[in-house]
């Protein structure tokens, strides 16, 4: 499987990893770490000599109860970042996370790589169309309600079920507007209970029937630290473990705040092919 980025095919039959570079003072793990120039480049720097494909900006945290802000604060802390980004290192493959067309729209102007949605285009209805136009790589995610809202939607009838039928119907209407480039990404923490995670994790496998690449976002979150009952900045180990069973199970992007130990993981599980 390839997806093609600027012009440039990347082959997912090796799996890739997209390193998160989170530009938001509210995340849950590194919010306000990296709020200069300095921190920025030399967190980017570290991430791609250590062997990130994607790295994936953000300006909008999406942690349960995180503070709404408005698209044009959003895109005045995210557009500086991206220009700045491809000044200093021309040849990064930039993933934009944002569920806002505008914010897309502006990112991919000034020449961003692919847009990575949280909502799958729910929460805006001109994201597909803006995919489109551009005809950038798309990353649909799982999730109800809104970032603020989302933990209180954790009704599933059958989860396992009702995660594939969302990923059909949003991949129906993708397809339906031209956009062949898509990962799935099963939204891992977004309106799940911490034992529905471990359910949608341990079924992972069935998410390769849609023939397109998935992505698993596992980094230090609240379902690993919980278990463990640690921190997030305890949590790389657990993270560790959970991305090789990920890998196993068919992964083609391990999303991460920590390069190094995903390629290590990456490295092994090609041995294990």
């Amino acid at each position: 499987m390839t997806i093609n980025c600027k012009g440039d095919l990347i082959n997912l039959a090796t799996p890739k990893i997209m390193g998160i570079l989170n530009i938001t003072p509210d995340s849950f793990f590194d919010g306000g770490k990296y709020k200069d120039e300095k921190s920025i480049l030399e967190q980017v720097y570290k991430m791609l000599t250590e062997g990130a494909t994607f790295i994936d900006v953000g300006a909008y945290s999406s942690r349960p109860s995180a503070d709404a802000i408005s698209a044009e604060e959003e895109i005045q802390r995210i557009l500086p970042i991206v220009r700045l980004l491809l000044r200093e290192f021309p040849e990064i493959i930039i993933s934009i996370d944002t569920f806002r067309s505008t914010v897309a729209h502006g990112c991919l102007e000034a020449g961003a790589a692919m847009i990575n949605d949280i909502s799958a285009g729910k929460l805006d209805e001109q994201m597909l169309a803006t995919i489109a136009k551009f005809k950038v790589p798309y990353i649909m995610m799982h999730m109800k309600g809104t970032p603020q809202t989302m933990q209180k939607h954790t009704e599933y009838e059958d989860l396992i079920q009702e995660v594939l039928f969302y990923f059909s119907e949003r991949i129906a209407a993708a397809r339906t507007l031209g956009i062949h480039d898509i990962i799935v990404d099963p939204g891992f923490g977004f309106a799940k209970t911490l034992e529905q995670n471990y359910r949608l994790l341990k079924n992972l496998d069935l998410f390769q029937t849609f023939n397109i690449p998935f992505l698993a976002g596992l980094s230090r979150k609240s379902m690993i630290y919980k278990i463990l009952d640690c921190e997030p900045q305890d949590a790389l180990n657990g993270t560790t473990a959970l991305n090789m069973l990920a890998l196993t199970k068919g992964a083609s992007i391990l999303r991460v705040h920590d390069v190094k130990e995903a390629m290590e993981c990456i490295k092994l599980s090609e041995q294990l092919k």
